[in-house]
Protein backbone atom coordinates (compact mmCIF):
# COMPACT_ATOMS: atom_id res chain seq x y z
CA UNK A 1 0.00 0.00 0.00
CA UNK A 2 1.20 3.42 -0.79
CA UNK A 3 1.84 5.66 2.16
CA UNK A 4 0.75 8.40 -0.73
CA UNK A 5 -2.34 7.21 -0.44
CA UNK A 6 -4.82 9.08 1.04
CA UNK A 7 -8.64 7.95 1.27
CA UNK A 8 -10.80 10.78 -0.18
CA UNK A 9 -13.95 12.18 0.91
CA UNK A 10 -16.49 9.62 0.72
CA UNK A 11 -19.46 12.00 2.10
CA UNK A 12 -22.68 12.35 -0.65
CA UNK A 13 -24.81 15.16 -0.92
CA UNK A 14 -28.16 14.28 -2.05
CA UNK A 15 -29.48 16.47 -4.80
CA UNK A 16 -32.73 18.59 -4.77
CA UNK A 17 -33.71 16.59 -8.44
CA UNK A 18 -32.99 13.28 -6.25
CA UNK A 19 -36.29 14.11 -4.48
CA UNK A 20 -37.80 15.22 -7.26
CA UNK A 21 -37.07 12.10 -8.95
CA UNK A 22 -38.38 9.87 -5.51
CA UNK A 23 -41.67 11.51 -5.58
CA UNK A 24 -41.63 10.89 -9.80
CA UNK A 25 -41.10 7.07 -8.88
CA UNK A 26 -43.35 6.91 -6.40
CA UNK A 27 -46.14 8.59 -8.11
CA UNK A 28 -45.42 6.48 -11.39
CA UNK A 29 -45.80 3.30 -9.24
CA UNK A 30 -49.19 4.28 -7.41
CA UNK A 31 -50.25 4.80 -10.95
CA UNK A 32 -49.28 1.75 -12.60
CA UNK A 33 -50.83 -0.26 -9.69
CA UNK A 34 -54.19 1.78 -10.24
CA UNK A 35 -53.79 0.49 -13.56
CA UNK A 36 -52.96 -2.77 -12.67
CA UNK A 37 -56.19 -3.51 -10.47
CA UNK A 38 -58.42 -2.14 -13.23
CA UNK A 39 -56.94 -4.87 -15.70
CA UNK A 40 -56.99 -7.19 -12.78
CA UNK A 41 -60.76 -6.63 -12.41
CA UNK A 42 -61.47 -6.28 -16.58
CA UNK A 43 -59.80 -9.37 -17.09
CA UNK A 44 -57.72 -10.89 -14.10
CA UNK A 45 -55.98 -13.53 -16.81
CA UNK A 46 -54.65 -11.38 -18.97
CA UNK A 47 -53.31 -9.33 -16.21
CA UNK A 48 -51.61 -11.62 -14.53
CA UNK A 49 -49.63 -12.67 -17.92
CA UNK A 50 -49.11 -8.68 -18.29
CA UNK A 51 -47.51 -8.77 -14.54
CA UNK A 52 -45.56 -11.78 -15.40
CA UNK A 53 -43.56 -10.26 -17.85
CA UNK A 54 -43.28 -7.07 -16.36
CA UNK A 55 -42.11 -9.27 -12.84
CA UNK A 56 -39.61 -11.13 -14.16
CA UNK A 57 -38.00 -8.20 -16.20
CA UNK A 58 -37.46 -6.12 -12.56
CA UNK A 59 -36.79 -8.99 -11.07
CA UNK A 60 -33.37 -9.85 -13.71
CA UNK A 61 -32.27 -6.44 -13.13
CA UNK A 62 -32.26 -6.87 -8.88
CA UNK A 63 -30.43 -10.34 -9.32
CA UNK A 64 -28.10 -9.61 -11.97
CA UNK A 65 -27.36 -6.65 -9.99
CA UNK A 66 -27.05 -9.52 -6.85
CA UNK A 67 -24.64 -11.54 -9.21
CA UNK A 68 -22.26 -8.76 -10.00
CA UNK A 69 -21.56 -8.13 -6.16
CA UNK A 70 -20.75 -11.59 -6.01
CA UNK A 71 -18.53 -11.60 -8.94
CA UNK A 72 -16.92 -8.45 -7.82
CA UNK A 73 -16.19 -9.69 -4.01
CA UNK A 74 -14.65 -12.81 -6.12
CA UNK A 75 -12.53 -11.39 -8.29
CA UNK A 76 -11.74 -8.30 -6.56
CA UNK A 77 -12.27 -6.07 -9.99
CA UNK A 78 -11.31 -2.19 -9.22
CA UNK A 79 -13.96 -1.34 -11.47
CA UNK A 80 -16.79 -2.78 -8.80
CA UNK A 81 -15.29 -0.62 -6.08
CA UNK A 82 -17.32 2.20 -6.86
CA UNK A 83 -20.58 0.98 -8.05
CA UNK A 84 -20.69 -1.52 -5.10
CA UNK A 85 -23.16 0.24 -3.39
CA UNK A 86 -25.41 1.14 -6.26
CA UNK A 87 -25.62 -2.91 -6.75
CA UNK A 88 -26.13 -3.08 -2.95
CA UNK A 89 -29.13 -0.83 -3.26
CA UNK A 90 -30.21 -2.57 -6.46
CA UNK A 91 -30.44 -6.08 -4.64
CA UNK A 92 -31.90 -5.34 -1.28
CA UNK A 93 -34.99 -4.34 -3.10
CA UNK A 94 -35.39 -8.00 -3.26
CA UNK A 95 -37.56 -7.50 -0.43
CA UNK A 96 -39.94 -5.37 -2.37
CA UNK A 97 -40.59 -8.15 -5.04
CA UNK A 98 -40.62 -10.65 -2.78
CA UNK A 99 -44.04 -8.60 -1.61
CA UNK A 100 -44.78 -7.85 -5.19
CA UNK A 101 -45.20 -11.76 -5.91
CA UNK A 102 -47.98 -12.50 -3.99
CA UNK A 103 -50.28 -12.20 -7.30
CA UNK A 104 -48.60 -14.46 -9.23
CA UNK A 105 -48.45 -16.77 -5.89
CA UNK A 106 -52.62 -16.25 -5.71
CA UNK A 107 -53.37 -16.17 -9.69
CA UNK A 108 -51.03 -19.35 -10.65
CA UNK A 109 -54.12 -21.55 -11.63
CA UNK A 110 -55.45 -18.87 -13.72
CA UNK A 111 -51.44 -18.58 -15.45
CA UNK A 112 -50.01 -22.72 -15.39
CA UNK A 113 -52.01 -25.21 -17.55
CA UNK A 114 -50.32 -27.96 -14.53
CA UNK A 115 -51.81 -25.79 -11.83
CA UNK A 116 -56.07 -25.70 -13.37
CA UNK A 117 -58.72 -27.47 -11.68
CA UNK A 118 -58.89 -30.91 -13.34
CA UNK A 119 -55.00 -30.87 -15.02
CA UNK A 120 -54.56 -34.49 -14.19
CA UNK A 121 -56.35 -35.57 -16.84
CA UNK A 122 -53.83 -34.72 -19.61
CA UNK A 123 -51.19 -37.77 -18.93
CA UNK A 124 -48.02 -35.67 -19.22
CA UNK A 125 -48.90 -33.57 -16.09
CA UNK A 126 -50.37 -36.06 -14.10
CA UNK A 127 -46.17 -37.25 -14.23
CA UNK A 128 -45.02 -34.57 -13.69
CA UNK A 129 -47.26 -34.06 -10.32
CA UNK A 130 -44.41 -34.73 -7.87
CA UNK A 131 -42.72 -31.74 -8.89
CA UNK A 132 -45.57 -29.40 -10.27
CA UNK A 133 -48.22 -29.02 -7.63
CA UNK A 134 -49.07 -25.85 -5.83
CA UNK A 135 -47.67 -27.22 -2.28
CA UNK A 136 -44.07 -27.67 -4.10
CA UNK A 137 -44.59 -24.42 -6.10
CA UNK A 138 -44.77 -22.36 -3.31
CA UNK A 139 -42.12 -24.10 -1.26
CA UNK A 140 -39.31 -23.73 -3.33
CA UNK A 141 -40.77 -20.12 -3.90
CA UNK A 142 -40.10 -19.36 -0.21
CA UNK A 143 -36.33 -20.82 -0.24
CA UNK A 144 -35.90 -19.29 -3.47
CA UNK A 145 -36.54 -15.82 -2.16
CA UNK A 146 -34.90 -16.76 1.17
CA UNK A 147 -31.88 -17.31 -0.48
CA UNK A 148 -31.73 -13.83 -2.74
CA UNK A 149 -32.95 -12.20 0.63
CA UNK A 150 -30.29 -13.59 2.78
CA UNK A 151 -27.68 -12.79 0.32
CA UNK A 152 -28.69 -9.29 -0.96
CA UNK A 153 -28.86 -8.64 2.85
CA UNK A 154 -25.46 -9.87 4.33
CA UNK A 155 -23.51 -8.64 1.87
CA UNK A 156 -24.80 -5.12 2.50
CA UNK A 157 -24.58 -5.59 5.88
CA UNK A 158 -20.88 -6.61 6.09
CA UNK A 159 -20.03 -3.41 3.52
CA UNK A 160 -21.98 -1.12 5.75
CA UNK A 161 -19.90 -2.15 8.69
CA UNK A 162 -16.70 -0.90 6.70
CA UNK A 163 -17.97 2.24 7.06
CA UNK A 164 -16.42 1.69 11.19
CA UNK A 165 -12.64 1.44 11.35
CA UNK A 166 -11.13 -1.04 9.27
CA UNK A 167 -11.62 -5.08 9.69
CA UNK A 168 -9.57 -6.52 6.25
CA UNK A 169 -11.31 -9.60 8.04
CA UNK A 170 -13.80 -8.72 5.86
CA UNK A 171 -12.24 -9.11 2.34
CA UNK A 172 -11.90 -13.03 3.41
CA UNK A 173 -15.52 -13.22 4.47
CA UNK A 174 -17.06 -11.26 0.96
CA UNK A 175 -15.11 -14.01 -1.18
CA UNK A 176 -16.42 -16.64 0.61
CA UNK A 177 -19.63 -15.87 0.95
CA UNK A 178 -20.04 -14.30 -2.61
CA UNK A 179 -18.75 -17.69 -3.94
CA UNK A 180 -21.32 -19.61 -2.72
CA UNK A 181 -23.99 -17.16 -3.30
CA UNK A 182 -23.50 -17.06 -6.60
CA UNK A 183 -23.52 -20.84 -7.28
CA UNK A 184 -27.01 -20.77 -5.11
CA UNK A 185 -28.02 -17.91 -7.10
CA UNK A 186 -27.60 -20.43 -10.01
CA UNK A 187 -28.99 -23.38 -8.56
CA UNK A 188 -31.70 -21.68 -7.62
CA UNK A 189 -32.65 -19.50 -10.96
CA UNK A 190 -32.29 -22.64 -12.85
CA UNK A 191 -35.19 -23.64 -10.97
CA UNK A 192 -37.36 -20.33 -10.65
CA UNK A 193 -37.24 -19.94 -14.43
CA UNK A 194 -38.52 -23.63 -14.73
CA UNK A 195 -41.12 -22.86 -12.22
CA UNK A 196 -42.29 -19.09 -13.52
CA UNK A 197 -41.49 -19.11 -17.25
CA UNK A 198 -41.12 -22.27 -18.60
CA UNK A 199 -43.78 -24.20 -16.42
CA UNK A 200 -46.53 -22.11 -18.59
CA UNK A 201 -45.81 -24.91 -21.51
CA UNK A 202 -45.36 -27.57 -19.56
CA UNK A 203 -45.37 -30.07 -22.45
CA UNK A 204 -41.97 -28.28 -23.27
CA UNK A 205 -38.75 -28.37 -21.73
CA UNK A 206 -35.05 -27.37 -22.77
CA UNK A 207 -32.74 -28.01 -20.28
CA UNK A 208 -30.66 -24.65 -21.61
CA UNK A 209 -33.56 -21.97 -20.49
CA UNK A 210 -32.23 -21.43 -17.00
CA UNK A 211 -28.93 -20.56 -18.40
CA UNK A 212 -30.54 -18.13 -21.03
CA UNK A 213 -32.58 -16.22 -18.43
CA UNK A 214 -29.54 -15.93 -16.04
CA UNK A 215 -27.44 -14.83 -19.12
CA UNK A 216 -30.34 -12.20 -19.28
CA UNK A 217 -30.17 -10.65 -15.59
CA UNK A 218 -26.30 -10.10 -15.99
CA UNK A 219 -26.89 -7.89 -19.22
CA UNK A 220 -29.79 -6.40 -17.46
CA UNK A 221 -27.65 -5.89 -14.11
CA UNK A 222 -24.64 -4.39 -16.31
CA UNK A 223 -26.76 -2.06 -18.67
CA UNK A 224 -28.26 -0.91 -14.91
CA UNK A 225 -25.06 -0.24 -13.31
CA UNK A 226 -23.67 1.63 -16.09
CA UNK A 227 -26.83 4.27 -16.36
CA UNK A 228 -26.51 4.43 -12.21
CA UNK A 229 -22.73 4.77 -12.45
CA UNK A 230 -22.99 7.52 -15.40
CA UNK A 231 -25.73 9.30 -13.94
CA UNK A 232 -24.29 9.87 -10.59
CA UNK A 233 -20.60 10.26 -11.47
CA UNK A 234 -21.01 14.27 -11.95
CA UNK A 235 -21.40 13.51 -7.71
CA UNK A 236 -19.05 13.12 -5.09
CA UNK A 237 -17.59 10.71 -3.94
CA UNK A 238 -18.63 8.86 -7.32
CA UNK A 239 -16.98 11.17 -9.14
CA UNK A 240 -13.93 10.65 -7.29
CA UNK A 241 -13.03 6.79 -7.50
CA UNK A 242 -15.06 6.26 -10.51
CA UNK A 243 -13.02 6.39 -14.10
CA UNK A 244 -13.42 6.17 -17.75
CA UNK A 245 -11.51 3.19 -17.76
CA UNK A 246 -14.00 1.50 -15.54
CA UNK A 247 -16.74 2.30 -17.52
CA UNK A 248 -15.08 0.95 -20.44
CA UNK A 249 -14.23 -2.26 -18.37
CA UNK A 250 -18.04 -2.65 -17.43
CA UNK A 251 -19.17 -1.79 -21.51
CA UNK A 252 -16.80 -5.05 -22.12
CA UNK A 253 -18.63 -7.13 -19.75
CA UNK A 254 -21.94 -6.07 -21.15
CA UNK A 255 -20.57 -7.14 -24.30
CA UNK A 256 -19.69 -10.38 -22.87
CA UNK A 257 -23.25 -11.12 -21.21
CA UNK A 258 -24.39 -9.87 -24.86
CA UNK A 259 -22.18 -12.59 -26.48
CA UNK A 260 -23.14 -15.21 -23.47
CA UNK A 261 -27.08 -14.14 -23.91
CA UNK A 262 -27.19 -14.65 -28.01
CA UNK A 263 -25.13 -18.15 -27.45
CA UNK A 264 -27.78 -19.53 -25.53
CA UNK A 265 -29.92 -18.82 -27.12
CA UNK A 266 -28.76 -20.12 -30.58
CA UNK A 267 -27.91 -23.13 -28.76
CA UNK A 268 -31.26 -24.02 -27.73
CA UNK A 269 -32.73 -22.91 -31.07
CA UNK A 270 -30.46 -25.24 -32.82
CA UNK A 271 -30.99 -28.59 -30.61
CA UNK A 272 -34.76 -28.15 -31.28
CA UNK A 273 -34.03 -27.34 -35.05
CA UNK A 274 -31.84 -30.34 -35.66
CA UNK A 275 -34.46 -32.99 -33.78
CA UNK A 276 -37.27 -31.31 -35.50
CA UNK A 277 -39.84 -33.13 -32.91
CA UNK A 278 -42.90 -31.96 -33.32
CA UNK A 279 -43.86 -31.51 -29.69
CA UNK A 280 -40.61 -29.43 -29.07
CA UNK A 281 -40.32 -27.05 -32.05
CA UNK A 282 -44.26 -26.27 -31.84
CA UNK A 283 -42.71 -24.21 -29.18
CA UNK A 284 -41.10 -22.11 -31.87
CA UNK A 285 -44.04 -22.10 -34.16
CA UNK A 286 -45.70 -20.88 -32.07
CA UNK A 287 -43.24 -17.71 -31.57
CA UNK A 288 -42.65 -17.53 -35.38
CA UNK A 289 -45.97 -17.09 -36.61
CA UNK A 290 -48.91 -14.66 -36.44
CA UNK A 291 -46.68 -11.53 -36.09
CA UNK A 292 -44.95 -12.98 -33.42
CA UNK A 293 -41.96 -13.48 -36.50
CA UNK A 294 -41.13 -9.83 -36.60
CA UNK A 295 -40.72 -9.63 -32.19
CA UNK A 296 -38.21 -12.73 -32.79
CA UNK A 297 -36.94 -10.51 -36.22
CA UNK A 298 -36.67 -7.43 -34.03
CA UNK A 299 -34.53 -9.25 -30.71
CA UNK A 300 -31.89 -10.79 -33.62
CA UNK A 301 -31.51 -7.49 -35.19
CA UNK A 302 -32.07 -4.79 -32.15
CA UNK A 303 -31.16 -6.90 -29.36
CA UNK A 304 -27.86 -8.35 -30.69
CA UNK A 305 -26.45 -7.79 -34.01
CA UNK A 306 -26.72 -3.81 -33.65
CA UNK A 307 -25.53 -3.50 -30.19
CA UNK A 308 -22.83 -6.21 -30.58
CA UNK A 309 -20.98 -4.35 -33.63
CA UNK A 310 -22.00 -0.97 -31.55
CA UNK A 311 -20.27 -2.59 -29.02
CA UNK A 312 -17.18 -3.57 -30.92
CA UNK A 313 -16.34 0.04 -30.79
CA UNK A 314 -13.45 0.84 -27.77
CA UNK A 315 -14.08 4.76 -28.59
CA UNK A 316 -18.21 4.17 -27.70
CA UNK A 317 -17.39 2.16 -24.89
CA UNK A 318 -15.18 5.05 -23.76
CA UNK A 319 -18.14 7.60 -24.97
CA UNK A 320 -20.66 8.15 -21.60
CA UNK A 321 -23.30 10.15 -23.80
CA UNK A 322 -23.49 7.25 -26.14
CA UNK A 323 -23.06 4.19 -23.55
CA UNK A 324 -25.64 5.09 -21.76
CA UNK A 325 -28.19 5.36 -24.89
CA UNK A 326 -27.21 1.93 -25.73
CA UNK A 327 -27.35 0.37 -22.00
CA UNK A 328 -31.15 1.81 -21.55
CA UNK A 329 -31.56 0.00 -25.05
CA UNK A 330 -30.45 -3.04 -23.57
CA UNK A 331 -32.86 -2.93 -21.28
CA UNK A 332 -35.85 -2.07 -23.67
CA UNK A 333 -34.96 -4.61 -25.39
CA UNK A 334 -34.47 -6.92 -22.56
CA UNK A 335 -38.14 -6.63 -21.76
CA UNK A 336 -39.26 -7.76 -25.46
CA UNK A 337 -37.33 -10.63 -25.04
CA UNK A 338 -39.18 -11.89 -21.52
CA UNK A 339 -42.65 -10.50 -23.21
CA UNK A 340 -41.38 -12.97 -26.45
CA UNK A 341 -40.89 -15.75 -23.94
CA UNK A 342 -43.75 -15.60 -21.47
CA UNK A 343 -47.04 -14.35 -23.51
CA UNK A 344 -47.12 -17.27 -26.48
CA UNK A 345 -47.72 -19.63 -23.80
CA UNK A 346 -51.25 -19.05 -23.89
CA UNK A 347 -53.71 -20.65 -26.21
CA UNK A 348 -55.29 -17.18 -27.44
CA UNK A 349 -51.80 -15.96 -28.51
CA UNK A 350 -50.20 -18.82 -29.14
CA UNK A 351 -49.41 -17.95 -32.95
CA UNK A 352 -50.99 -14.64 -32.31
CA UNK A 353 -49.36 -11.45 -31.78
CA UNK A 354 -50.92 -8.85 -29.00
CA UNK A 355 -50.21 -5.98 -27.47
CA UNK A 356 -50.66 -6.69 -23.70
CA UNK A 357 -51.62 -2.93 -21.72
CA UNK A 358 -51.61 -4.37 -18.64
CA UNK A 359 -47.94 -5.44 -19.24
CA UNK A 360 -47.34 -2.19 -19.96
CA UNK A 361 -48.78 -0.78 -16.67
CA UNK A 362 -47.40 -3.73 -14.48
CA UNK A 363 -43.74 -2.66 -15.82
CA UNK A 364 -44.41 1.40 -14.95
CA UNK A 365 -46.32 0.46 -11.55
CA UNK A 366 -43.23 -2.05 -10.23
CA UNK A 367 -40.55 0.28 -11.79
CA UNK A 368 -41.62 2.88 -10.19
CA UNK A 369 -41.92 1.10 -6.96
CA UNK A 370 -38.33 -0.40 -7.49
CA UNK A 371 -36.72 2.71 -8.61
CA UNK A 372 -38.57 4.94 -5.84
CA UNK A 373 -37.29 2.02 -3.27
CA UNK A 374 -33.95 2.02 -5.20
CA UNK A 375 -33.06 5.53 -4.38
CA UNK A 376 -34.29 5.38 -0.60
CA UNK A 377 -31.77 2.68 -0.31
CA UNK A 378 -28.82 4.34 -2.26
CA UNK A 379 -28.68 7.51 -0.13
CA UNK A 380 -29.17 5.21 3.11
CA UNK A 381 -25.44 4.86 3.39
CA UNK A 382 -22.22 6.56 2.28
CA UNK A 383 -21.66 5.60 -1.85
CA UNK A 384 -18.46 4.12 -1.22
CA UNK A 385 -17.42 2.11 1.44
CA UNK A 386 -14.57 4.16 3.45
CA UNK A 387 -12.16 1.06 4.99
CA UNK A 388 -12.40 -1.27 1.87
CA UNK A 389 -8.92 -2.24 1.39
CA UNK A 390 -9.58 -1.77 -2.49
CA UNK A 391 -9.50 1.77 -1.50
CA UNK A 392 -5.89 2.06 -1.71
CA UNK A 393 -5.31 -0.08 -4.56
CA UNK A 394 -7.87 2.31 -6.77
CA UNK A 395 -6.40 5.45 -5.51
CA UNK A 396 -2.56 3.99 -6.28
CA UNK A 397 -4.22 3.02 -9.53
CA UNK A 398 -5.28 6.46 -10.21
CA UNK A 399 -1.73 8.02 -9.34
CA UNK A 400 -0.45 6.16 -11.45
CA UNK A 401 -2.41 6.89 -14.84
CA UNK A 402 -3.99 3.51 -14.94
Amino acid sequence: MSTSAQIRDVTFTVPERWYRLERQSLIAGVAGAILCIIAAIVSPEHFLRGYLVAYMDWLALTLGSLAIICLIHVTTAQWGFAVRRILEAAARNISLLTLLFIPIAVGMTRLYPWAHPGADRDFLTHLQRPYLNPGMWILRAVLYFATWNISAWALSRWSWLQDSPPDHAYRRRFQNFAAAAIVMWGWTMTFASVDWMMSLDNHWRSTIYGFYVMAGQGLSGFAFVIIAAVLLWRYRPISEYLTITHLHDMGKLMFAFLILWAYQAFSQGLIYWAANLKDEVNWYVNRTTGGWWWVGIAIILLHFFVPFFLLLSQDLKRDTGKLIVLAAWMLVMRWVDLYWLIIPNFPDTKGHFTISWSALAATIGIGGLWIYAFLVNLKAHPLVPRHDPMIYRVIEAQEHGH
